[in-house]
């Protein structure tokens, strides 16, 4: 099952701004990721959220397409109530107000993956 991760660039010294915005967070009441038909085409495991100095990382761990997740994650209220307000503490704006706009900064600012090891990737004699 891969992950993401997803940076973002933050103004220094607002850690804890930051910290009490993901506190309050609520996640969707389906982990399913469904197409515009309807159909599942995916599953969001679980999100972390890390932030050190300048740089905030999101992790999502995920089943499915990628896009799908984005698809979905630009279409939820609370990702955008989220982005509202972390807006003051960006070091960069960007337009994430569209399903277009989310999806861009999404492609743009996802990390190259070089490495995902699980226990499903154990050799088989281990």
């Amino acid at each position: 099952m891969p992950y993401a991760a997803i940076t973002y660039n933050v103004k220094p010294d607002h850690e804890d701004e930051i910290a009490e915005i993901f506190a309050h967070f609520q996640r969707v009441s389906s982990p399913a990721v469904r197409d515009a038909g309807g159909a599942e085409v995916g599953r969001l495991l679980g999100t972390a959220v890390f932030i050190k100095d300048t740089v905030m990382v999101r992790v999502i761990h995920y089943e499915g397409d990628f896009a799908h997740i984005a698809r979905t994650m630009a279409a939820q209220k609370g990702v955008h109530a989220i982005e509202d307000k972390l807006a003051p503490f960006l070091a960069e704006q960007r337009d994430t107000a569209t399903t277009e706009g989310f999806g861009a900064y999404f492609r743009d600012a996802t990390m190259r993956c070089i490495s995902q090891l699980s226990v499903d990737t154990l050799p088989a004699n281990a």
